[in-house]
């Protein structure tokens, strides 16, 4: 592994220097265990420890198949579907894997006792399968989250409608909290010259996710002038939310859950912030039972910061905590569009306030190939930026995992792998000097 960070940190290894380079046997990885997957029953989820779950291992090198890319990986981040996995909810990836194993010759080598997480990164191409024509040893890179097979016709208008779609990562093995990860070729795309590793590593899936759900006319297709709420827009989801909303002309209204996260709204541009712990909203009385009046009273809280309008589009990922409000504050014809659920998965609402209304509730999950290129072209032009609050090493991936599960994190958090410090991997020096307080804004809120 030396021998390939001395050949990224030198700067002038060459594609045929990189396709030189011995590949070794074993890497460090981030992994759950097959044996541990019952570790936690019975326990609450916000009790359960990543800590306890995630484990640094070596692991051999996998296979390289047609098509297919080795990386070795600079940084990577933590996303809520790396809680997921190392807490076992909604069920076991394993059995994800297994299922992906069934599926060929190939993907069988993802059907392990022990899973590598991880669906962010940014690096460096190794080796490349056959196949691949666009990418070559050395090319640097950051990837996307979307595996398709592309086999069947449903797959070819758009890409995540492929019976075969799968999260890199999740419901694949050999992610990217890791020395090398294993992606397929059209997973990758070209790494922003002016970022760092770690800058680059943190935008992937959130920032996609949120540009189909947003921007995509696969989603919300925002235009400009819609008002939009966006749930927990200082996290790692809502705070590509917010810029994209900013940066398409729209109006986010941006609900957070303290001062802290209302200033870092406020320092995106976000005029329209409700902190809705100060504000003491409750919309269930009980566990069964959810209260319309604090619907009611939202929404006109709502109006206050609008002029007195509703709201056009509902960026929704807590789920079930805020769905019933959700759908009551958006207007007459206006759209829900929701994913992940990190509240839990059954959602209730009252459905006079979306079938009498004409509202739309659009299902939306991750990203398309090219809906996910042009999340990361608009990063590489400066036009959004990363959200990266807090970086950790490839040890520490447990306690990074464990502050994100507690919401103790904000916008994104990351994690070195092969990369020895933070700010290494920056080529555009002057692009990043006109960019620098928007790129650490959410380094210098969490300080």
């Amino acid at each position: 592994m030396q021998e390939i960070l001395s050949a990224v940190l030198s700067g002038t290894a060459t594609s045929a220097d990189f396709a030189r380079l011995p590949l070794p046997e074993s890497y460090r990885g981030v992994v759950v265990h097959k044996e541990d997957v019952g570790m936690f029953d019975g326990m609450p989820s916000a009790e359960k420890d990543p800590r306890k779950s995630l484990h640094l291992d070596n692991v051999p090198v996998p296979e390289l198949g047609p098509g297919e890319a080795l990386v070795a990986v600079m940084a990577s981040s933590v996303n809520y579907n790396s809680v997921w996995s190392s807490i076992f909810e909604p069920v076991s990836t394993f059995s994800f894997l297994e299922r992906y194993g069934r599926l060929s010759e190939l993907t069988k080598r993802h059907d392990l006792p022990y899973h590598i997480i991880g669906s962010d990164l940014s690096g460096v191409v190794l080796r490349t399968g056959p196949g691949v024509n666009a990418w070559k040893p050395g090319d640097e890179v950051v990837a996307h989250c979307l595996s398709v097979e592309l086999e069947s016709s449903d797959g070819h208008n758009d890409t995540m409608l492929d019976p075969e779609q799968r999260i890199w990562g999740f419901e694949t093995n050999f992610g990217g909290l890791a020395e090398i990860a294993l992606v397929k070729s059209n997973q990758l795309m070209p790494k922003p010259g002016h970022l760092s590793w770690e800058e680059a590593a943190s935008p992937g899936l959130v920032n996609s996710t949120a540009y189909r759900q947003l921007v995509s006319r696969n989603g919300a297709g925002m235009k400009q002038g819609d008002n939009v709420l966006i749930w927990g827009a200082s996290g790692g989801l809502g705070s590509y939310a917010t810029q994209f909303a900013l940066a398409g002309g729209a109006n986010p209204i941006c609900v957070v859950s303290s001062p802290e996260k209302a200033a870092i709204c406020r320092a995106m541009g976000a005029e329209a912030v409700i902190d809705r712990n100060a504000e003491g909203y409750k919309f269930w009385k009980d566990e069964h039972t959810q209260d319309p009046k604090e619907w009611k009273r939202f929404g006109k809280r709502i109006r206050e910061l609008t002029g007195g309008e509703d709201v056009d589009i509902v960026f929704e990922h807590p789920g079930r905590e805020t769905f019933g409000a959700s759908v009551y504050v958006t207007r007459k014809g206006g759209t829900i569009v929701t994913c992940a659920s990190t509240s839990g998965y059954n959602h209730e609402y009252d459905n006079r306030y979306l079938w009498m209304s004409l509202k739309r509730i659009i299902g939306s999950h991750f990203a398309n190939y090219r809906e996910a290129w042009e999340a990361n072209r608009l990063i590489a032009k400066g036009k959004i930026h990363p959200t990266l609050s807090k970086v950790y090493s490839l040890e520490d991936t447990g306690q990074a995992a464990y502050d994100v599960h507690r919401n103790l994190h904000q916008g994104k958090v990351g994690v070195l792998a092969l990369a020895p410090e933070e700010g290494l991997g920056v080529r555009d020096h002057e692009l990043r000097a006109t960019h620098l307080d928007a790129i650490n804004r959410f380094r210098s809120a969490a300080r």
